[in-house]
C-alpha cells in the first residue's frame, strides 16, 4: 500500500514527530530604519577632519567643531530612530525623554554654520547652508514622538512599575544575545531571538495591563535571570569544547521556557478577557434595571 511521504522537506514542510508548521522567524519583525542614510551621516562629514589642517588656526577651529557637530548630530539622529522604532513597537508607550531627532536636525545646522563660517565667506552663506541643513535634516528623518501612545485611564504608578520590570527583563534578554554570539553557532542565536521574541510577547501583554505584572513577575525577573545565567555558562563552555550533549540540554531548556513563556502569557490573555466579560455583564445588568435592553444589541 502506497505511504504519504512527510517530513522536513515535504511539501507541508512539517515534522511528522510533532506535525507543527515552524514558526516564522521573522513574524512581528519590522526593517529598522537606524541605517543607510544615517551611516552615510557618519561618513559625509569626514573630509572636513584632512580640509581642516590645511587651513589657518581660526579656520582649523570652526571647522573641526563643525566636523564634531556633524558627528554628534549623527550619533543623536541614530538613537531617536531606535528610540522611536521602541516607541513605535509598543501600543502603550511614554514619549523619548529627550528628542534626540531635533537636537540632531539642530546640530546639523550649526555644523554646516561652522564648517562653513571657516572659509571666510562672511554671516550670509553660512546661515544659509545651516538653515538648509536644519529644514532637510528635519523632513528626511522627521520629528520625535511628542506625546504618550496608549496612557489614557492607565494609573501611571503602576505603569512605572511595569516599565522598570521590562527594562530589566531586556537587559537579561540583550545579555543573553551577547553570549550566545560567543558560541558562534547561527542555530543557537536563532533560538535565542525565538525566545526573546515570545518573552517580549508576555512585556507587551503586561504593558497593555499593568495588573497582569503580579502573576508574570517571576517570569520577567527571576527566570529571565535565571536563562540569561545559564546562557552565560553555556555559551563559554560550548565555545572550548563543542559539546554536543551540552547544546542539547541547552535547547531543551530553551523549549521547556518558551513553552512556559508563552502559557503564562496565553493565561494573562485569557484572564484579561474574563475581566472584559464581568465588566460587560455588570454594566449590561445596571443597564437592565434602568430599563434599557441590550440583550438583543
Amino acid at each position: 500500500m502506497a505511504e504519504r511521504f512527510g517530513g522536513d522537506f515535504s511539501p507541508e514542510g512539517q515534522d511528522p514527530d510533532d506535525g507543527q508548521t515552524p514558526a516564522d522567524p521573522w513574524h512581528g519583525k519590522r526593517r529598522s530604519r537606524a541605517g543607510g542614510r544615517v551611516n552615510l551621516l557618519f561618513i559625509v562629514p569626514l573630509p572636513l577632519a584632512i580640509r581642516a589642517f590645511m587651513q589657518e588656526p581660526t579656520a582649523l577651529v570652526f571647522t573641526l567643531a563643525g566636523l564634531g557637530l556633524l558627528l554628534l548630530a549623527a550619533w543623536l539622529t541614530r538613537e531617536g530612530i531606535l528610540a522611536q522604532e521602541a516607541y513605535q513597537a509598543r501600543k502603550i508607550a511614554r514619549r523619548p525623554a529627550l528628542p534626540r531627532k531635533m537636537f540632531g536636525s539642530v546640530l546639523t545646522g550649526a555644523g554646516l554654520f561652522a564648517a562653513v563660517y571657516a572659509s571666510g565667506t562672511g554671516w550670509v552663506n553660512p546661515a544659509i547652508f545651516g538653515g538648509l541643513g536644519l529644514i532637510l535634516h528635519s523632513f528626511s528623518f522627521g520629528f520625535d514622538p511628542m506625546h504618550d501612545k496608549g496612557m489614557e485611564g492607565i494609573d501611571t504608578f503602576q505603569q512605572d512599575r511595569v516599565a522598570r520590570v521590562v527594562g530589566e527583563g531586556e537587559k537579561h534578554l540583550t545579555a543573553m544575545k551577547d553570549a550566545i554570539l560567543r558560541a558562534g553557532d547561527r542555530a543557537l542565536e536563532n533560538r535565542v531571538d525565538g525566545f526573546a521574541d515570545t518573552a517580549r510577547d508576555m512585556f507587551r501583554t503586561v504593558e497593555e495591563d499593568p495588573r497582569d505584572l503580579t502573576a508574570a513577575r517571576r517570569f520577567m525577573g527571576v527566570y529571565l535571570q535565571g536563562a540569561r545565567d545559564a546562557t552565560t555558562k553555556f555559551a563559554d563552555l560550548y565555545a572550548r569544547t563543542r559539546d554536543a550533549s551540552a547544546r542539547t540540554d541547552y535547547e531543551a531548556l530553551l523549549n521547556d521556557l518558551e513553552e512556559n513563556f508563552a502559557a503564562r502569557t496565553k493565561t494573562l490573555l485569557l484572564d484579561n478577557k474574563s475581566d472584559m466579560t464581568i465588566e460587560i455583564d455588570v454594566l449590561r445588568e445596571r443597564l437592565e434595571r434602568e430599563g434599557v435592553r441590550t440583550r438583543d444589541i
